[in-house]
């Protein structure tokens, strides 16, 4: 295995909440109205510092979708999926986005997100966005 190169982001900073491992940043997030089995998910135009995993398809909320989930390069935590194909014509915005799971990471204050008992347990997707 080669050597680990992270980048390190300057501004409000997403990071994984076991490591620290920089994400990305607020300005990055493309909606807020994402929903995963754990609760609050956030779309990003743009991710650092995660790998991908194996595509495959998923059935979401919204229809089907191929998705790769990402890892976090330092500790290699699964912290959300990202987007490579939207099979509805209304989706193909998310297509090269990556989603990050609010219950595994750290906000730019610091807060972390508990999950709730409440939380959705079907397929992840946005509500609306």
């Amino acid at each position: 295995m080669g050597r680990l190169f992270v980048v390190n982001l300057e501004g409000k900073i997403y990071s994984c909440k076991y490591c620290g491992t920089h994400l990305a940043l607020s300005e990055d997030i493309v909606s807020k109205s994402f929903q995963c089995r754990h609760g609050k998910a956030y779309l990003f135009k743009k991710v650092v510092n995660v790998s991908v995993g194996e595509k495959e398809e998923r059935l979401m909320m919204t229809g089907m979708h191929t998705v790769a989930d990402i890892f976090c390069v330092g500790c290699g935590s699964i912290v959300g999926w990202k987007y490579e194909t939207a099979h509805e014509k209304s989706q193909k915005y998310k297509e090269g986005k990556s989603v990050l799971e609010r219950y595994m990471v750290s906000g730019p204050d610091g807060s972390n997100y508990w999950v709730s008992h409440g939380a959705h347990s079907g397929g992840s997707d946005a509500d609306d966005v």
